[in-house]
């Protein structure tokens, strides 16, 4: 078995004795060299190690000051289901109001926006195709804990009243709905999570260290004669949300 690297067992002392409350939350950590002479490393190694601690939430570095056990957060949960979807209410503001949070979003829309390639393909249709891009931002309690990007096919809703999705009468009742709305019946949708690293721009956004872990899902939504209707990027921080599946069974 490959021997495990330096950073990651550095990351793992350093995780234990926090776990041991050798240091407490608001904690100051010794200097990287002091921590690399203790263990034998060189200080590249420990600020690796401190890296991946403050991408989980371990850690939290503060600029000029040194690096910090970082204080305890609930993580926010973040529920992914087609069968929640309300034709009144949001889904995320419930998840949010269950654990006493505030939830609401912020959203950019663009309107005949060229397809990108990979986009073309997810929708089935030729790149440079015109689209409906909205950009979103979740907040919990004005925090933000999740982005989203999301293209639809302009010729679908050209014309309709819910060609804008945070627009019109049916402003922010969801793909679902919104299709319904239109004659459009969504049949299933299909979810591809992965785990990465956040884009500087991500990272900014979402209030994390440059880096730090999230949780990339590619979504597609399908029509009942199984065209894409609509297909989104959505980023959760690893550190601050958990990911979890509904699976409605039917009988």
């Amino acid at each position: 078995m490959p021997e495990q690297p330096p950073y990651l067992r550095i990351a793992d002392e350093l995780r234990q004795r926090i776990a041991e409350h050798v240091w407490e939350p608001g904690d100051r950590l010794p200097s990287r060299a002091q921590i690399g002479q203790e263990y034998g490393v060189g200080e590249n190694v420990v600020r690796r190690a401190q890296e991946l601690l403050i991408s989980q939430g371990v850690l939290e570095g503060r600029a000029g000051s040194g690096t910090y056990v970082a204080q305890p957060r609930q993580r926010v949960r973040v529920v992914r289901s087609t069968a929640r979807e309300q034709p009144d209410a949001s889904p995320f503001r419930a998840d949010m109001k269950a654990m006493g949070k505030q939830g609401d979003w912020e959203s950019l829309t663009d309107a005949k926006v060229p397809a990108p390639a990979e986009i073309a393909a997810r929708l089935g249709i030729a790149e440079g195709d015109l689209c409906v891009r909205t950009t979103y931002e979740f907040l919990a309690d004005g925090r933000p804990v999740q982005l989203s990007t999301s293209w639809e096919p302009y010729d679908l809703t050209a014309g309709t009243l819910v060609v804008l999705p945070e627009g019109g009468p049916h402003a922010g009742a969801g793909v679902v709905n919104r299709m319904a709305a239109i004659g459009i019946t969504v049949s299933h949708a299909v979810e591809q999570p992965e785990p990465r690293q956040a884009t500087a721009e991500e990272a900014s956004l979402l209030g994390i260290q440059k880096a730090a872990f999230v949780t990339h899902i590619r979504r597609t939504y399908y029509s009942d004669q199984g065209r894409p209707v609509e297909t989104a990027d959505i980023v959760v921080p690893v550190a601050h949300c958990e990911i979890v599946y509904e699976i409605p069974i039917n009988r």
